[in-house]
């Protein structure tokens, strides 16, 4: 499935698509360049969810908890700085993936032998025209 982002004022509406398409998928692998629109689609998408909180990427933390609007945690993962897996294992990362919570990740491919099998993979590019194409 597509869904095009062609500017910042509808990303809103992309996510409430994407929302409505994902069905029962809670681990969400998004892959993407650097400046792709990983971190502002996910921010978008948490606010479909409901979550109040501020919302940033974890880079430096790995992982940020967010709630949802029935109380439900929402986990948003930055792997970028991971520099051995070892890491995503002493974080306890399968207690996370296997909770049933919505698991929002960025860097995917750091920890690809990780995943699990049921993961859904997203792809964002940024097209040609500024628009954002995603893909999965």
């Amino acid at each position: 499935m597509q869904i095009r982002i062609k500017t910042l004022e509808n990303i809103h509406e992309a996510a409430k698509e994407f929302e409505a398409s994902i069905g029962k998928a809670n681990v969400l692998a998004f892959y993407g360049k650097m400046g792709a629109g990983k971190t502002t689609f996910i921010k978008a998408l948490c606010e479909e969810f409901g979550v109040e909180d501020v919302i940033t990427s974890p880079t430096f933390s790995i992982v940020n908890e967010y709630t949802d609007r029935d109380g439900n945690p929402i986990y948003h993962f930055d792997f970028y700085r991971i520099k051995k897996i070892e890491e995503v294992y002493d974080m306890g990362y399968e207690d996370y993936f296997d909770s049933g919570n919505l698991c929002l990740l960025e860097w995917p491919e750091l920890i690809e032998d990780l995943l699990p099998e049921d993961v859904l993979k997203i792809t964002i590019t940024e097209q040609e025209d500024g628009s954002r194409l995603i893909e999965f």
